[in-house]
């Protein structure tokens, strides 16, 4: 990447060149930038002034470009050299985020992680890694004593409270409050879609599993997500547009949220999903937009328990799945608890503690 400096009719501009492309950076944008230590603070990173303030008709009064620096004077009498690597970074940031593999069920990916080995800065790193990647990773090896998912989650970020407590117990429950502690089967859903925001992280520790049934199963929403697109790309945008009330009510608690089930980022980039068929309200639209809305909801569906997407395996004692909630649709099969007894612990965390961990590593990489 080079810089120019333009002139002209008295107005100074500086443009950015990379990969062909000729990008002018407006004066504010720069300003606010300021890496003076009077500006910005050394300790922190944080910024000593309010760029809110400034002027709208804040300008450059004066430039000049050499090989690593650009010296710069604005009309607030703020100047300072700004460094290219420095305002590079800041045109076209490194990625700091692995990006997102698509999987299904017949992907070759190590999902097991010993839970002794995440205990070592290289181990943690790789389930950290594979984590961001495929939304999903299984810790084995972990002790089997109630409470350890505690430990389990804090390894990765910080626990969430929410109406089922920090930790809850996925067991058989009379006058239960939600399905899954009741033993029958249940499809892919999302957790908690009716909670603002969703849970992010979800994690299920295994403590006792003595029923032949009561198999894990996790789909990839962004595969089959991508599928639908191609299938029917009018469904797809229906999806992603009308929203969807989702409601929980139980004796203490009744919560709701309208929200689309196609979940995207601030600049629209898919997240997955919120979906659970036993908790969304379709808003009355017109019987046409309804039925096309059908078809994508029933396609989308059929995917999510198709075996080219599913994958199924059973959580044994001491076993943990740590899964992105919006990304990875979980659910199990049904099971007899007279035939034996499954007791999983579950938390969440947020999606944020992960990649705050990836981001921190590969700085400090940076520094060595």
């Amino acid at each position: 990447m080079h810089f120019e400096k333009q002139n002209r009719d008295g107005k100074i501009t500086i443009i950015a060149h990379a990969n062909g492309n000729r990008q002018p950076l407006p004066a504010l944008w720069l300003r606010e930038r300021a890496p003076t230590p009077d500006q910005l603070d050394g300790d922190t990173h944080q910024r000593l002034i309010n760029p809110h303030q400034f002027d709208v008709d804040l300008h450059l009064s004066a430039a000049e470009i050499t090989g690593d620096a650009l010296y710069l004077e604005f009309s607030d009498a703020y100047q300072a050299a700004y460094p290219s690597a420095l305002l590079a970074s800041w045109i076209e940031p490194p990625a700091r985020l692995p990006e997102k593999i698509q999987w299904r069920a017949d992907s070759h990916i190590n999902w097991r992680f010993s839970w002794p080995d995440v205990q070592t800065a290289a181990g943690h790193f790789a389930a950290v890694e594979q984590f961001l990647k495929h939304g999903l990773i299984i810790l084995t090896d972990s002790p089997q004593r109630p409470g350890t998912i505690r430990q389990l989650a804090k390894r990765f970020g910080y626990i969430r409270d929410t109406n089922f407590g920090q930790i809850f117990d996925v067991r058989v429950k009379t006058a239960a409050n939600d399905l899954a502690y009741k033993p029958i089967a249940l499809g892919p859903y999302t957790d908690n879609p009716y909670r603002e925001p969703t849970p992010g992280i979800q994690l299920l520790h295994c403590l006792r599993n003595d029923t032949s049934g009561g198999e894990t199963t996790m789909v990839d929403s962004l595969a089959c997500v991508a599928r639908l697109q191609q299938l029917d790309p009018e469904g797809y945008q229906l999806l992603a547009t009308v929203p969807v009330r989702f409601a929980f009510q139980d004796r203490d608690d009744s919560l709701e949220v309208d929200r689309p089930i196609l979940a995207t980022d601030a600049r629209g980039q898919l997240l997955g999903l919120h979906y659970s068929p036993r908790l969304d309200w379709l808003p009355l639209i017109d019987e046409d937009r309804h039925k096309a809305y059908q078809r994508a909801r029933k396609t989308l569906s059929a995917l999510f328990v198709d075996p080219a997407y599913e994958l199924r395996f059973r959580l044994n004692p001491g076993d943990c799945a740590m899964f992105d909630n919006n990304r990875i649709l979980h659910g199990r099969t049904g099971y007899d608890d007279g035939e034996g007894r499954r007791h999983l612990q579950g938390c969440y965390i947020d999606r944020d503690g992960p990649e705050s961990l990836y981001r921190r590593w590969r700085r400090d990489q940076q520094k060595l």
